[in-house]
C-alpha cells in the first residue's frame, strides 16, 4: 500500500494499490492487462467505463510497469500549452477525462501517437463513440471497465475500515456497498464519512439513516445519462406510463439537468407520437416552457404531465419514418431540377424560361384544391408519407387520401 506519510490523504488515494495483485475488479481484463505489462512495446489504451471503476489505476500500473518516464494529468487542468510544456521527455502519459478535451485538443495527439514518440493510456466516462474523435479512437485500444460487484466493494469496505483502524461490521459493509452503487472511490469516501460518526452510530440501522444525499448518485456526464434517457424515450414510445415515470424520477433525482429532459420530450412528441396526436408537441413545447419559468425543484410537476400524456397518447411515426424516405431518395440520387411551374419569375428573363407559367393557384379552385404535378420528373408518383390509421392521423389523412385517391391500405 501507499507510504506511511500519506495518511493524510484521502482514503480513495491512500487505498490505491500499487500492484495488479491488489486490484479489485475487471476480472475480464485481468489476462490482458497482464499481457499488456509484459509486452516489449505498450500500446495506447482508451480505458472506457462508470466512476469509481478503476480507470486511473490500471493506467497508472501499467505505466509503471512500462518502465518510462510517464506523467499523469487530468484534461480540465490542462490546456494545449500546458501539455506542450509538460511533455518534454515523457514517454508515457496517463490522461484522465479524455472527453472534456475539445476535438483540436484531440487532435494534438494525433501525430504524437502515430511516430511512437508518445503512449497514451486515456480514460474516460462518456462513450467514446461520441466523445472521442473518429481519428484519435482509430489510434486507440478501447477497454471497457465496469461497476464493481458486491462482493469487490464489500472487500474493498474491509480494507478502507481496517486502513482506519474502524471496526465496521458485516451489515454495515453491505449497506455501505450497496449505497456506493459500483463506485469505489463513493465507497471510500462512505467509510471515511463512517469513520467521522461515533462508534454507536455506524451499525447498519445508524448508517441508513445518517448516510448523506450523495448516495443519490446518477452520473449526468456519464454513460448512465443516455442510458436512463434512451429507457425513458422507449417507454414512452411503448406507451408504458409507470415505466416512464420511473425514468423520469431516475434523471430528476440524478440531478439531470430538466431543459435535457424537455428536449428529449420534445423530440418524442414529433417522432413516436406525430399525427396521431398533434396536440403532443404544443403540449411538450408548453412543458419546456413551463419548467424554465417555474424552475426546479417543482419543474417536475409538468415533466410528469407531459411524460404520461405522451405515454398514454396514440402513437405514429409516420411523419418521422416519410423524411427518412424523402432523405434516402435525395442521398442516393441527389436534388433534381424543381418544375418550372413552381419556380417564381422575379425577372422578365426567367418568364421568359418559362418560371412560373401554368401554374395553377388552388385558393382558385373548389374546396382549395387543384390537381397538379408538384414533384420533379424524376421522382413523379413516388410516395414518401405512408398514413397510419392511428388517432387523429385517421381524420387528418382522409381529405388527404380522398383527393390522391389512395385508399386506406396505401
Amino acid at each position: 500500500m501507499k507510504p506511511e506519510d500519506a495518511s493524510s490523504r484521502p482514503l480513495p488515494e491512500r487505498l490505491r494499490p500499487d500492484v495488479l495483485e491488489c486490484f479489485l475488479g475487471q476480472p475480464h481484463l485481468a489476462a490482458k492487462i497482464r499481457s499488456f505489462m509484459q509486452a516489449p512495446r505498450l500500446p495506447s489504451l482508451l480505458f472506457f467505463g462508470p466512476p469509481g471503476c478503476g480507470k486511473s489505476t490500471l493506467a497508472l500500473l501499467l505505466a509503471r510497469a512500462s518502465g518510462k518516464r510517464y506523467l499523469r494529468i487530468s484534461a480540465p487542468e490542462a490546456g494545449l500549452q500546458h501539455l506542450r510544456r509538460s511533455l518534454a521527455g515523457v514517454e508515457v502519459l496517463v490522461l484522465d477525462e479524455l472527453h472534456r478535451f475539445s476535438k483540436a485538443q484531440q487532435d494534438f495527439f494525433l501525430p504524437l501517437l502515430e511516430s511512437g514518440e508518445l503512449t497514451l493510456l486515456a480514460s474516460t466516462t462518456e462513450n467514446p463513440s461520441f466523445s472521442v474523435t473518429r481519428q484519435l479512437l482509430s489510434r486507440l485500444h478501447v477497454l471497457r471497465l465496469r461497476p464493481l460487484g458486491r462482493v469487490e466493494l464489500m472487500e474493498l469496505a474491509r480494507r478502507g475500515a481496517a486502513a482506519l483502524h474502524m471496526e465496521l461490521d458485516e451489515a454495515a459493509c453491505e449497506v455501505l456497498a450497496s449505497a456506493a452503487g459500483g463506485d469505489a472511490r463513493t465507497l471510500l469516501n462512505l467509510v471515511e464519512y463512517a469513520a467521522s460518526l461515533p462508534e454507536e452510530n455506524r451499525h447498519a440501522e445508524q448508517l441508513k439513516a445518517a448516510l448523506p444525499e450523495m448516495l443519490a448518485r446518477h452520473d449526468k456526464d456519464g454513460d448512465n445519462h443516455y442510458e436512463l434517457a434512451s429507457a425513458l424515450i422507449k417507454s414512452i414510445r411503448g406507451s408504458d406510463a409507470d415505466a416512464a415515470l420511473f425514468y423520469l424520477a431516475c434523471l430528476l433525482e440524478g440531478g439531470e439537468d430538466p431543459r435535457f429532459i424537455c428536449r428529449r420530450l420534445i423530440l418524442s412528441a414529433s417522432e413516436d407520437v406525430g399525427l396521431a396526436d398533434p396536440q403532443a408537441l404544443s403540449l411538450a413545447v408548453a412543458c419546456q416552457q413551463a419548467v424554465e419559468f417555474v424552475g426546479m425543484p417543482e419543474g417536475f410537476i409538468p415533466l410528469a404531465e407531459t411524460v404520461v400524456y405522451l405515454a398514454l397518447a396514440r402513437k405514429s411515426n409516420s411523419s418521422y419514418a416519410a423524411y427518412l424516405n424523402a432523405q434516402r431518395e435525395v442521398k442516393l440520387n441527389g436534388v433534381p431540377p424543381v418544375p418550372l411551374h413552381l419556380r417564381n419569375a422575379t425577372t422578365q428573363l426567367q418568364k421568359e424560361w418559362g418560371y412560373g407559367k401554368d401554374y395553377k393557384y388552388p385558393h382558385n379552385y373548389p374546396d382549395g384544391y387543384v390537381e397538379q404535378s408538384y414533384l420533379p420528373e424524376e421522382v413523379a408518383g413516388r410516395r414518401f408519407y405512408q398514413p397510419k390509421d392511428c388517432g387523429d392521423e385517421a381524420r387528418l389523412s382522409s381529405w388527404w387520401r380522398k383527393i390522391h385517391k389512395i385508399h386506406k391500405d396505401g
